[in-house]
């Protein structure tokens, strides 16, 4: 199979992304697939550059490093000030074209919510993971929840608030029950959530974020556990544990700063109800081939779900794959299958 990965993108989670995408490209080529992988914000500056030059090139082993700090976008941008304003970097589309199959290594809002997809759709290239609906309405943390609920699914309490002005931010200190979760709505990699507890930690999040669009969601105490599901099956459920605050960007991409357990040691009426709202969820988003969801055990045993992931990461402490070996399926076999089922659907076209 000829397969194009796309990692990268102008997104905040563009180091995570990179390491997902050169991780992926690894275990497609150790399957014997001619495999390239680009940038796809920055593209590929020479414009008769063909893919069988990019199968050829070594993956670059500063990509599978993830640094603990957030990327400066706007440093990326000033290095790159061919690039402008647009999202998608010279000869990434045509180069789309020239293979089976678009491997969808992106994280964030530059590749996860929905309109990559929908550009690959209208080209009628075969892609992994969801199509562009789909994924766009996961990324949205109010409209998933909106759908979840209605399913039956259970979710905290939340609501949306404009932060707009001084008065806006008066009325959110005054108004915002605490200890609360705060987050903005279509942020991943844990960037931009706040467990918010004291007063003082409130105004500086809301000044922080003026001008923004924030969730406030009902603080829930309790067992991490995440789930994933692979070809409309849940995979084992995996425990988060960390030593400090929560599963944040640091904790999840940097080695020994958290421990996970798989399967999670919770009872298997819990992993099968777990399991249940995770396809319940997927069904209502439409989801296809993989996903990874978020969810918390309360400490009287009420399982809560969160937030859905449709590109999960796929680095080295990524969960998705933890939870994919433990049924047997290794790293490459994961990757393979998922390019596989790409093959099946070519969405937006009549065969």
């Amino acid at each position: 199979m000829n397969i194009l990965v796309l990692a990268g993108g102008y997104s905040p989670e563009r180091n995570v992304s990179l390491s997902s995408g050169a991780m992926i490209a690894g275990a497609l080529r150790k399957k014997g697939h001619q495999v390239a992988i680009i940038d796809s914000y920055i593209g590929v500056a020479d414009a008769e550059a063909d893919i069988d030059q990019l199968y050829r090139e070594e993956i670059c082993e500063d990509w599978k490093r993830i640094s603990t700090e957030v990327p400066d976008l706007k440093a990326l941008k000033a290095a790159h000030p061919e690039c402008k304003n647009r999202l998608l970097g010279p000869n990434v589309l045509r180069l789309c074209r020239e293979v089976d199959v678009v491997f969808l290594a992106l994280h964030g809002g530059s590749g996860e919510d929905g309109r990559i997809p929908a550009a690959l759709d209208l080209m009628g290239v075969h892609y992994t993971g969801s199509d562009y609906l789909g994924s766009g309405i996961a990324m949205d943390k109010h409209l998933t929840k909106v759908l979840a609920k209605a399913a039956g699914v259970a979710v905290p309490d939340w609501e949306v608030r404009e932060i707009t002005d001084d008065e806006a931010i008066e009325a959110a200190m005054c108004e915002v029950p605490l200890p609360i979760v705060v987050k903005v709505p279509n942020g991943g990699s844990s960037i931009g959530v706040y467990i918010v507890k004291h007063p003082a930690e409130l105004r500086a999040v809301l000044e922080s974020n003026r001008g923004a669009r924030l969730i406030f969601e009902q603080y829930i105490e309790g067992r991490e556990i995440q789930m994933g599901f692979l070809n409309d099956r849940a995979l084992p459920s995996i425990e988060i544990i960390v030593e400090k605050e929560f599963y944040n960007y640091e904790n999840k991409y940097q080695k020994g700063l958290a421990y996970e357990r798989t399967p999670a040691d919770i009872l298997p009426s819990e992993e099968k109800e777990m399991g249940e709202m995770l396809l319940k969820v997927a069904h209502a988003l439409n989801l296809r081939v993989y996903s990874r969801a978020d969810f918390i055990i309360d400490k009287s045993g009420k399982i809560w779900f969160i937030e859905i992931n449709t590109l999960p990461g796929m680095t080295q402490t990524s969960l998705l794959p933890q939870e994919a070996e433990a049924v047997g399926i290794s790293f490459e076999d994961l990757c393979e299958r998922i390019a596989n089922e790409a093959l099946k659907t070519r969405v937006g076209t009549e065969d």
